[in-house]
């Protein structure tokens, strides 16, 4: 099986963003972005996912952490999408259920070529620490973006903010890793069109 793996960079006025990622790691990470709550989400996300990664950025956090957020999920989302390569093999569909203690998440994805996000979460805060938590949807939608997937979140129940959060990070891993898996039956790419590219 050909690597996959990928290293990608943005550098603008407010951000700069480097992403390296191997899809088939072992969950190792050195996680740098200056939120410290992204770093926790994406220490999850790396774990969960078995994925090998180094994610750093600087940015204007002293504005806020929105262009860091939403330029994270931008590199992040383009990385996974290089390191795909031509996607044969793939399941291609990936579906994951998380609790974490009063939640329950579930993530969906098709790594399809036609971006999508549907969010169907509710946070009970609009804060968790420092972190404005209307830039997760930011986060997923430009990930969902650069990945070119087809991603569907949605939170059944939860009281913690937190432990929301927490879910759908751990769930968006898992479905990823799900739909990443090779499967030797399918030949070529899992779809009749003859291409997901």
């Amino acid at each position: 099986m050909n690597k996959r793996t990928a290293k990608m960079e943005r550098m603008t006025n407010e951000t700069k963003v480097f992403v390296e990622i191997d899809l088939d790691g072992e969950g190792n990470a050195v996680i740098n972005t200056g939120v410290p709550f992204m770093d926790h989400m994406l220490d999850l996300f790396t774990k969960h996912g078995l994925f090998n990664a180094t994610i750093k950025a600087n940015g204007d956090t002293h504005i806020d952490d929105h262009h860091t957020t939403e330029d994270i999920g931008i590199v992040l989302g383009q990385a996974v999408k290089e390191a795909l390569g031509d996607k044969k093999s793939i399941k291609r569909y990936g579906n994951a259920f998380v609790p974490m203690d009063d939640a329950l998440a579930q993530v969906v994805i098709d790594i399809s070529n036609r971006p999508h996000l549907e969010f169907r979460a509710q946070f009970p805060t609009q804060k968790v620490g420092n972190f404005d938590t209307e830039l997760v949807h930011e986060f997923l939608w430009k990930f969902a973006l650069e990945a070119r997937m087809n991603v569907h979140v949605i939170v059944h129940y939860g009281m913690n903010t937190h432990h929301i959060i927490e879910a759908i990070f751990k769930a968006l891993a898992r479905a990823i890793d799900d739909a990443i898996t090779i499967d030797e039956r399918v030949k070529g790419v899992p779809s009749t069109k003859g291409l997901l590219t």
